[in-house]
């Protein structure tokens, strides 16, 4: 007992000597501007530029930190939106306790408000990617997200709105860092244009990245207030084209104390018009296509953060998707060929249903005491559910001014669940090396039932349910250093993935299990303070999707219909890419070149319909091609001219050698058969972003866009181009700005092609392209920003899908 004392006693007098052999520094963080006590600013102790201790400002900015050795310290405090404050303090026998009490100002571009969104939009090269800070320029491109994308260097958006990326559309479309079950093209429309605050573009994701996607991932970040008190924006546009289309979103936020609640709501509605024709030369047949859509798109985003302590913070959002919209689809085909059995065919198409989908995300972040040793957990859960009812009547005049009519429905239901779970852990081992590591299992459950009452297909066919099933399992590792001019990053992900595609309960089976590595490696050289070198290694994979493996119609007209391939394998791709960054007096220019291999890259098909012995009709679906390997570059440039012009023109090329297997009709047998071509698809893009500003609250907005012709394997598209003019004027001291736009200002966008394969045909498509957008945005409220920094997260199979509407 005796012992057990003295042993404490011991213990306790150790513990006072080593408490008065340390100091402890205190103070009080406050706004210089009105003296407001600043919450959760960040206080750091550095010894020789390696921090020894940290902590955040209470509710009060008041802080603590003890147990410091007396002796001499670098503090620095820094919070957003304000300027970093660097200072000393000495701690010493006679002078063991220091108060740093910091009165912080304001960056110069902080302003009164949220959401304060830049005149001109900003481009920053990171890393392992370009960040597109989204500027009044873009906003005020049109009603939608896919109306932005086509203004962002690299990026293409085809007459469907599907993406490419560096002429390549495998790429992964993730919102605020998290996949959709949405089809991209869809989800796009449905995303008003003011709720985008950036917008990532990763060419050559790391291993801890999941590895799908060949031309990498767009990441689109919505606006998510987190300041403190209440505030908020809302935002608001008429699109004029043939009818008038209507965007408007609204951001509120309300911070107190250590929770944080924010929400944002968006919707565009209207109804959009295309139409195009198509002629098939070797038979003198004429298809003429009038397409309307009625759409109307809601998406709510609502969440909140909660501070636990300084070290721990909850956090949990759900996004919800609504869409309604009714697709009208009228065909005219005239046979001039002298046909005995067809004159013309009339079809009057109609497509009507809801689509929703409700994302349910809980994260939990652990801040270690060291600075950047953190520990992430997430859970994610998505829910799609689409209805499609389809209608279809269609009337046949033969040459003796006879008619067929034939009239049925169609009915798909689609049902897709998503369940993601993440862990992911970062330790700065020192203040030169960094080991991340992380583990995540993805499951995805797809369920789809096709009814239809066409005569002409076959009874035991006309109601059929398919299902795709996929679970992924992996887990990575990455280790990088830095030193005074070379850093570099090595990493690999080990991957179990198993897929089951099954087609009317168990009458056709398709399986795959296997296990891969994907390594990455990055290596970046700091030529000077002005210029720097990336070079880059990734292994990628594009796996099938439910719209891409389902035997089951996803559009029909009389000649042509759209159907999934079951036998899809996936595609494989090794990239290497070297960008280049050189900072300039006035601003930047980043350049980049890429090369890859390819193997069995998945593309679109058509092919006659082997169930028509007529040889018109044909089926539009996917195949997977033979190796094929790719090279390109792009260049962009952001320069101030003079105070009051600036630009930002930037070019891309791609170029890709394809060899596949194509059809070639015989008009003599009325037969097709397969042959096998290789062709050199290269694609080039041009954009000019120029902005003046003669006064402080007046800017004009001029852009440029050009798209080269591109030679692929089935057809050639011919070249796009056109140009917009715009202005904008700013009033209530910054709060509020009014904008204009006239997009396609000589309506010369269209899109059209020459077909060679399987038929020799030539067509055009276009749509409202010439607009003019009316827009307003208004923030109210203010404070500092303060909120959970997530981890990005990414989809897993190629989301491209086929599409006319």
């Amino acid at each position: 007992m005796k012992l057990k004392f003295f042993l404490f006693a011991l213990l306790g007098v150790i513990a006072t000597a080593q408490a008065q052999n340390t100091g402890t520094v205190s103070g009080k963080i406050s706004e210089k501007s009105n003296n407001a006590p600043i919450s959760y600013a960040t206080v750091s102790i550095k010894d020789n530029g390696k921090v020894v201790s940290g902590v955040n400002t209470d509710d009060n900015g008041d802080f603590t930190i003890k147990n410091l050795a007396l002796k001499s310290y670098t503090i620095e405090i820094q919070y957003i939106g304000f300027r970093k404050y660097i200072g000393s303090v000495i701690l010493s026998d006679n002078k063991k306790t220091a108060t740093v009490n910091i009165s912080l100002e304001e960056e110069a571009t902080q302003l009164k408000g949220v959401n304060i969104v830049a005149e001109r939009s900003t481009m920053e090269q990171k890393i392992d990617r370009k960040v597109i800070t989204v500027g009044k320029d873009l906003t005020t491109a049109g009603a939608s997200a896919s109306d932005i994308m086509s203004n962002i260097p690299s990026v293409n958006v085809d007459q469907d709105g599907k993406l490419s990326l560096r002429g390549n559309d495998n790429v992964r479309v993730l919102i605020d860092g998290r996949p959709s079950n949405i089809d991209p093209a869809q989800l796009l429309k449905q995303i008003p244009s003011t709720s985008i605050k950036k917008i990532e573009l990763i060419t050559n994701p790391s291993a801890k990245y999941n590895p799908e996607g060949m031309s990498g991932i767009i990441n689109i970040i919505l606006h998510k207030n987190a300041n403190t008190g209440f505030n908020g924006s809302y935002s608001g546009g008429i699109t004029f084209g043939e009818t008038a289309k209507y965007n408007q979103s609204l951001d509120l936020n309300y911070k107190t104390g250590k929770v944080n609640f924010f929400g944002n709501v968006g919707q565009n509605f209207g109804t959009y018009q295309n139409e195009g024709h198509i002629r098939r030369l070797d038979q003198d047949v004429n298809q003429n296509l009038d397409i309307l859509n009625d759409n109307d798109n809601y998406l709510y985003k609502v969440g909140m953060d909660y501070l636990i302590n300084d070290h721990n913070t909850l956090s949990f959002y759900t996004n919800q998707n609504k869409s309604t919209g009714t697709g009208i689809v009228l065909t005219d085909i005239d046979y001039n060929n002298g046909d005995p059995n067809i004159l013309n065919i009339y079809q009057n198409s109609r497509y009507h249903g809801p689509s929703k989908t409700g994302t349910y995300n809980l994260a939990y972040k652990h801040i270690f005491k060291k600075e950047g040793h953190t520990l992430d957990f997430e859970g994610n859960y998505s829910d799609t559910k689409v209805t499609q009812n389809a209608s279809f009547d269609t009337q046949t005049t033969r040459p003796d001014n006879t008619t067929n009519d034939i009239v049925y429905s169609d009915f798909i239901g689609d049902k897709r669940k998503l369940s993601t779970i993440n862990v992911d852990y970062v330790n700065p081992l020192n203040d030169k090396t960094t080991l991340e590591a992380g583990a995540e299992a993805r499951i995805t459950r797809s369920n789809n039932n096709y009814n239809t009452g066409n005569p002409l297909v076959a009874t035991e066919d006309q109601v059929s349910n398919y299902t795709y099933d996929t679970d992924i399992y992996s887990a990575y590792v990455t280790f990088g250093q830095k030193f005074k001019k070379f850093s570099y990053q090595l990493g690999t992900r080990f991957e179990s993935y198993k897929v089951a595609a099954n087609l009317n309960h168990g009458d056709t089976k398709f399986d795959d299990d296997y296990i891969t590595l994907y390594p990455s490696a990055y290596l970046t050289y700091n030529l000077n303070e002005k210029n720097v070198l990336q070079l880059s290694y990734s292994r990628r994979v594009d796996r099938p999707s439910l719209e891409q493996t389902k035997p089951i119609r996803e559009f029909s007209t009389p000649l042509i219909t759209s159907y999934g391939n079951p036998q899809l394998r996936p595609q494989f791709t090794n990239s290497v890419e070297m960008n280049y960054t050189k900072t300039l007096e006035k601003g930047s220019i980043t350049a980049g070149v890429f090369v890859r291999s390819i193997n069995d890259q998945i593309s679109r098909t058509l092919s006659p319909d082997p169930n028509d012995p007529s040889g018109y009709k044909q089926v539009l679906s996917f195949t997977n091609f033979d190796n094929n390997s790719s090279y390109g570059f792009d260049v962009s440039l952001n320069y101030k001219l003079t105070k009051w012009w600036d630009i930002q023109p930037s070019i891309d090329f791609s170029s890709i050698n394809q060899e596949g297997v194509v059809f070639e009709f015989n008009p003599a047998t009325g037969t097709s058969s397969p042959l096998q071509r290789s062709v050199t698809t290269s694609a080039f893009n041009a954009r000019m972003n120029s902005n003046f500003k003669p006064t402080k609250r007046l800017s004009f907005l001029l852009f440029g866009f050009f798209r080269g012709p591109v030679n692929e394997i089935q057809q050639k598209r011919n070249e796009m181009y056109k140009m917009d003019i715009g202005s904008r004027y700013t009033l209530l001291d910054n709060k509020m700005n009014i904008s204009i736009r006239f997009n396609d200002v000589f309506n010369t966008m269209k899109y059209s092609f020459d077909g060679i394969y399987p038929y020799p045909q030539t067509g055009e498509f276009t749509w409202e392209s010439q607009t003019v957008y009316v827009g307003l945005t208004y923030n109210f409220g203010g404070g500092k920003i303060k909120s959970l920094q997530r981890k990005q997260r990414e989809d897993n199979t190629n989301k491209g899908g086929g599409g006319m509407f």
